[in-house]
């Protein structure tokens, strides 16, 4: 288990592990079954990402929104005087043309060998009104002791981004410090193998979706095939072939 510590100007920042809403920004209560409306939740993939890191919400009461007017950034929302603690006040600045920053002042400290990646909440992903904002990602060494401010990209020309009370506006992913990756072509061996996998997996689609399977709203097929797999790894003991990469799962 990874141990992150944190320090915070704000309380109400309050970084927790990110939670679904349902209902709410993961989608609606909706059963799966024919003509049901597909929601975000429905996507294994996309709740495993959406629940991975950290979120970070806006800590005031007051309503902030963003806009892009004639090519210019518009500001509206009214902060009242100052904090006593010296803080920038508001919180908020223009960045260039197409940026604009928040004073975050957020201290967040990985374990050594791993690094912070700051970036947009997984409900930018399914928000239909494009209202929320959208954090430009950014990866924080653990040896940098304080996050003082984030980047948000602005909004397009006649869209509003809106900050509210108690709404998260960012996550935080924390990764290994150095992107030490290789990429190399698969043996044919390799290949074969891989290949074998994914008929192995199209083909048992008939078995173990077959009781799962309903047509969406949108007559989008889906079944329940890789929620069991996902499943079945996830509880096979690590000596189970689910889990080998050698070649002989």
């Amino acid at each position: 288990m990874l141990r992150v510590k944190y320090r915070l100007v704000e309380p109400r920042l309050a970084p927790r592990r990110i939670k679904m809403q349902i209902p709410g920004w993961s989608g609606e209560p909706t059963p799966r079954v024919d003509g049901a409306r597909e929601q975000p939740w429905h996507c294994v993939p996309f709740s495993e990402y959406s629940q991975y890191g950290i979120e970070i919400f806006y800590p005031y009461d007051t309503e902030f929104c963003v806009s892009t007017q004639g090519g210019k950034l518009v500001f509206d929302g009214d902060f009242g005087p100052p904090p006593e603690d010296q803080r920038d006040w508001p919180p908020f600045r223009s960045f260039g043309e197409m940026y604009y920053t928040y004073q975050l002042l957020l201290d967040l400290k990985p374990e050594p060998g791993f690094a912070a990646q700051i970036g947009p909440h997984p409900r930018y992903f399914t928000d239909p009104a494009d209202a929320t904002p959208l954090a430009v990602p950014a990866i924080i060494r653990n040896w940098w002791p304080m996050l003082y401010f984030m980047v948000f990209k602005a909004p397009p020309e006649g869209r509003t981004h809106i900050f509210r009370a108690d709404e998260p506006m960012a996550q935080v992913i924390f990764l290994p410090d150095e992107a030490d990756v290789q990429l190399e072509p698969m043996s044919e061996e390799e290949a074969a193998e891989r290949e074998l996998q994914s008929r192995r997996v199209y083909e048992s689609r008939a078995t173990l979706g077959a009781d799962s399977q309903w047509l969406s709203a949108t007559d989008t097929v889906f079944d329940a095939t890789y929620r069991r797999l996902h499943g079945a790894v996830r509880k096979a003991p690590p000596g189970c072939p689910a889990h080998r990469d050698d070649g002989e799962a």
